[in-house]
């Protein structure tokens, strides 16, 4: 068979190219600066008489401590973490330097103030003997603060959102005491060779003259002008070539959709209906525990009268909010993989059925695992430290499961690119490896590939580091290479629904690449400008992340799009348009990453903003928005193009699709309008006009109107759970309880037909293969 020729420029190859490895290159100089330039772990932290106040050892321990825990889905550190608790790095650091102060003579006095900045800014690390020398008034703060710490994670009530006696291991509470000094010491402590500290002077804390640096302020205003030069530069682009960019119909062509009753099945696509029931299922539960770790927001100390934190304490709760939230859009991912391949291929081999449900059994066991790991680890049922980190809970927010998870979470996947592959293969062969079958392919192989890329974070290294590879997980994976698998998805489904050409199509995504790359990439820094990393990694990480908006610009126009080939659509077939919430729910990607990625993702993304605000309200209400409203909406809305052809067209619930799509958007909307959005924005008034530490406090979050905010948010989220997880539960049962009926496709079988298309006289198809192989004949 003659290999098809690339359909559109090379040149396009040639840009994705030169853009992704000069990327990856910068990334790979920052790992290296990473490792270097990262705050240095002392053998021994010694007091003035040499005496032995923790070692390294205990550093690492205790950071293990807190992660096995699971309290970094509790507070933070460095900023990174969860927000009913307190950032333990600000919270140590204004405990040690009250503590400092008063030795040196109280508030009052202007000696006692400057002499307390200039011991907690003295860099005393020896680099030769790896010895870190506090001086007498930080060692009697760090011994006043290992009974305080003791005291508040033995507590035996659950005053504070975890369960009685969280942590009564008194080694264990030394040591992560010890883990919590070290982080205020980066703090603190002057970076050598500079002028500010190893966190870039974060937290904001008068009582050690931490101050914005120059660096947050100059790369701010340089962000600014690069989103302002870079949104320009985009719209002069479309003005100019705007025919040939974005998503266009086939003006002339007159559509006949099939009924999704017409169309043919094989088994693994009937296999799917289970796979989008269990992602149905876990989204509800989803719901259901992130509900309830917000009412800990609103009632820390009650659930409607019942003690929750007894059995399941705030951080079990988010826990299993954040890590069910990655496992039912995988799942819906993986299924919409699967359920397009033999579309793409025009074949599927036997038996691979049988891989999906086994593919679907082994994911099952991965989220029962984690689920049951995660509640084992924080109840204290796992003793030993390695245990508990195998297969128990690891920590990492959003990399919470447990070690053995993420390696068989990681197995499957690639499990999954291989069924790819078996059905793919014979197409690839025939194509230039720039088409899209190609394209399809390799963005599914990058899914896995940077999934692992997790695996080198681990829990006993040093922290700067470990934050430097978790984020390699949640902003590439996610924001880069899960937004390239969606683009090729959306763009293949219009194709093979003949309502675009394949041309136009290429041209999108190679846009999208090229787009999303110049900022994603690098802007993955973006997380990190207080975790311990040098200037470098913010000047770049906000540049380049200001970059990131410029193509969620471009999704308006997109889904605009949608909605104009929609209608396109409709009124020139004989068949009603069978997809009509699947590209509804297209267009909300495009809404909510425009709003939640872009606009309230570059709030906190300037570093001067994000220096007051990281680790508050406005964070969470930014990763709601873009989580939920881009990957959440985009996995209903391949649930609903998939499902419309599993559910015959007389049990198709037209009804409960509407009311699922404006559930969920209502829904996320009054959450983020009505409660985060503004209580973000009281949180970073405070922490400007009062500190970092006041901002984060329980006693200003429950103040009257604060608490009143968090209970707005209650009939936002009961028409998210009731009007939308519940509705899309009862369609994906539809899918299972009445999957039509299927044939096999073997290797010498036709293509799966979607569409007739009938071209006017005169037009020329013959460079649309891919519209070709979607005509009914």
């Amino acid at each position: 068979m003659a290999r098809r020729e690339f359909l559109i420029s090379k040149t396009w190859i040639q840009a994705v190219v030169l853009v992704v490895v000069c990327g990856f290159f910068v990334l790979g100089l920052l790992a290296y600066r990473t490792y270097v330039a990262h705050p240095p772990v002392p053998k021994q932290v010694v007091g003035p008489t040499g005496n032995v106040l923790f070692t390294g050892s205990d550093v690492s321990h205790g950071q293990q401590a807190f992660l096995n825990h699971g309290l970094m889905e509790y507070g933070s550190v460095f900023g990174h973490g969860a927000y009913l608790g307190p950032d333990y790095t600000a919270d140590y650091l204004r405990r040690e330097a009250n503590i400092v102060r008063r030795i040196y003579g109280g508030s009052s006095p202007d000696a006692a103030v400057q002499k307390t900045i200039d011991d907690l800014r003295a860099n005393r690390y020896s680099s030769k003997s790896g010895t870190l020398h506090f001086s007498a008034a930080q060692a009697l703060a760090f011994r006043r603060l290992v009974p305080y710490y003791s005291s508040f994670f033995s507590d035996p009530k659950t005053d504070h959102g975890l369960k009685p006696d969280a942590i009564t291991n008194r080694t264990q509470l030394r040591q992560m005491t010890a883990f919590f000094a070290w982080t205020a010491w980066a703090a603190a402590a002057t970076r050598p060779g500079h002028n500010y500290s190893y966190t870039n002077n974060w937290p904001p804390e008068p009582r050690v003259d931490n101050q914005p640096t120059a660096n947050v302020i100059v790369w701010s205003v340089l962000s600014l002008i690069a989103l302002l030069g870079g949104v320009g530069l985009l719209f002069g682009a479309f003005g100019r070539w705007g025919g040939r960019l974005g998503w266009h119909g086939r003006e002339q062509a007159t559509l006949s959709f099939r009924a999704p009753d017409d169309v043919a099945l094989t088994p693994a696509q009937r296999a799917t209906a289970w796979f989008f029931f269990v992602m149905a299922a876990l989204f509800l539960i989803q719901t259901l525990v992130g509900a309830a770790a917000q009412h800990y927001r609103a009632d820390v100390s009650s659930f409607f009268g019942f003690d929750l934190a007894k059995v399941f304490p705030y951080n079990l709760m988010r826990t299993w909010h954040v890590q069910l939230a990655i496992f039912w859009v995988a799942t819906s991912f993986v299924a919409a993989g699967i359920f397009l391949a033999p579309m793409v291929a025009r074949r599927e081999p036997r038996r691979q059925d049988k891989l999906a449900y086994g593919l679907l059994g082994a994911l099952a066991v991965v989220v029962f695992g984690t689920l049951v790991g995660s509640y084992l680890a924080i109840h204290e049922v796992m003793k030993n430290a390695s245990v508990t980190n195998w297969v128990g809970l690891q920590g990492f927010e959003y990399l919470d499961l447990a070690r053995i998870w993420q390696i068989l979470l990681t197995i499957g996947l690639v499990g999954w690119v291989y069924m790819l592959w078996r059905v793919l293969r014979r197409r690839l062969k025939g194509e230039y490896v720039g088409n899209m079958p190609w394209l399809f392919f390799l963005a599914a192989c990058a899914i896995p590939a940077f999934y692992a890329v997790g695996l080198i974070a681990r829990t006993d290294d040093n922290f700067t580091t470990t934050e430097f590879w978790r984020f390699w997980v949640v902003h590439l994976w996610v924001e880069d290479f899960l937004e390239l698998f969606t683009t090729v998805m959306v763009a293949y489904m219009f194709v093979l629904l003949g309502v675009v050409r394949e041309k136009v199509a290429l041209t999108v995504v190679y846009l999208d690449i090229v787009l999303y790359s110049v900022g994603g990439v690098i802007g993955t820094m973006h997380h990190l400008y207080f975790s311990g990393e040098s200037a470098e990694h913010m000047a770049l990480g906000a540049f380049f992340s200001a970059a990131e908006v410029i193509p969620l610009t471009f999704l308006t126009v997109e889904a605009w799009s949608f909605l104009q080939l929609g209608a396109e659509q409709e009124s020139r077939s004989s068949v009603p348009f069978p997809h009509r919430w699947a590209v509804l729910f297209l267009v909300a990607v495009g809404f909510w990453n425009f709003l939640g990625a872009g606009i309230f993702g570059f709030l906190i993304n300037l570093p001067i903003v994000s220096y007051y605000e990281i680790g508050t309200a406005l964070t969470a209400n930014h990763g709601h928005a873009a989580m939920m409203g881009v990957y959440g909406m985009l996995a209903l809305g391949l649930a609903m193009f998939c499902l419309r052809y599993l559910i015959p067209d007389e049990k198709w619930p037209e009804k409960w699709a509407r009311i699922c799509f404006w559930s969920t958007n209502i829904g996320l909307a009054w959450m983020c309008f009505a409660t985060l959005l503004p209580l973000g924005i009281s949180q970073l008034y405070k922490s400007v006009g009062s500190g970092y530490v006041e901002a984060r406090e329980p006693s200003f979050l429950t103040d009257s109107l604060n608490n009143a905010l968090e209970w707005l948010r209650l009939p936002g989220d009961l028409l998210f759970i009731v009007g939308g997880a519940l509705p899309a539960l009862y369609m994906a049962y539809l899918g299972i309880r009445h999957t039509v009926k299927n044939v096999t496709l073997g290797d010498d079988e036709g293509g799966i037909l979607f569409t007739e298309i009938v071209q006017p006289a005169g037009i020329d198809t013959a460079d649309d293969e891919e519209a070709a192989a979607a005509r009914l004949v």
